[in-house]
Parts: structure tokens; sequence; C-alpha cells
């Protein structure tokens, strides 16, 4: 049986987004963050991490600084009860990329490649999944996955491409997964 997921940007989604964040001491979650994670993993969501990360492309921290602030986030969110399964990051910028890091991948979004990789490793099924984000770039990511869009108002100014789209704009996670609940109940009830 195929799992359902939530794939998640980090910066202004899931924390604060203070331009290039990688210190522990600076980060911060966004209002609603935790307990809409926590709602999103009751209801039975693997949440997946997937995050464009062009800080380290551009030099400004590394590898290793990322997978440290990303351990911290997910020991704070364990401590609870919620399981991140995974974060994905993309490193990479085509423009200002330095060295190894300056190419086109598949894995900046908007590009899928980072969902992709989560549906083959977690065994998700994409219809029954969503991509959280806060800017245009994470929803067009979740379409061009075939997972539905969900934009929160907890980052970037809400544009208005995005309002031309019709995607859904929620003001933050948390307010996503109650609606998300009750839609859930009222389709176990037909």
């Amino acid at each position: 049986m195929k799992n359902k997921a939530v794939f998640l940007d980090r910066d202004g989604t899931i924390n604060v987004d203070k331009n290039y964040l990688y210190k522990i001491e600076e980060f911060e979650f966004v209002e609603g963050a935790v307990e809409g994670l926590k709602l999103l993993s009751d209801l039975g969501y693997k949440l997946i991490v997937v995050t464009n990360q062009a800080g380290i492309g551009r030099g400004y921290y590394t590898e290793e600084d990322l997978e440290k602030l990303n351990r911290y986030m997910e020991e704070l969110l364990l401590k609870e009860g919620i399981k991140i399964e995974k974060c994905y990051f993309c490193p990479h910028h085509a423009e200002h990329g330095i060295g190894k890091y300056k190419v086109e991948c598949e894995c900046r979004k908007p590009k899928p490649g980072m969902i992709f990789e989560g549906i083959k490793e977690f065994n998700i099924e994409p219809e029954e999944s969503f991509m959280i984000g806060d800017k245009l770039s994470d929803a067009e990511a979740g379409i061009n996955a075939g997972v539905t869009p969900i934009i929160v108002e907890t980052g970037k100014k809400i544009t208005d491409e995005i309002k031309e789209r019709k995607i859904e704009i929620y003001p933050s996670i948390y307010e996503f997964a109650k609606i998300l609940q009750k839609r859930l109940k009222n389709n176990q009830k037909k």
C-alpha cells in the first residue's frame, strides 16, 4: 500500500525566513508550524522537507552547516512527537552558484526532482499528497510532481500570480491542517 505525504518547503513555511539561514541560534518556527505538522502527522501523512539552499551554492555556508541546522529542527520536532522522514535539499544555483554548484539541475524548485525522490524513497501516492510552501516555485514543484500545491502566508508576500493560478492559500500550516482534517472526516461520512 502506498503512503500519503506532505512535502514542505522549509524557510518561510516551517521556520521564519532569515535570508540564508544556517545558524541554529537564529532558527525559530513560524506561527502554527509545530501544531500544523503535529496534526498532519496524526492524520497519517509522512512529512518530507524539500528546500532550495542556494546559500550553499553561493558559498555562504556548507552542506554540513545545513545538515546541522536540519538535525536541530528535526530534534525539536521529535520532542513534540513529530517525525520528519527526510530533509532533501538543493544546493545548486545555475546563475550564482560557484564551482560544482553552478549547474542547471533537476532538484531546484520549481523543478520536481526532490519531490520525485521522496515519492520513490517513501512509496508515496502523489494524488493523496500535498506540497506546502510560501512561494510560487514551491507550488509549481508540487504541480510538476503531481501533488496538490498549498501556499501558506507565513513567508513571502502572496503574489498576484499565485492568486490568478487559483492555488489554495492558508494563513499557516496549522490552518491548512485543520481544514484538511475536516475534509477527511467529511469524506469518511460519505
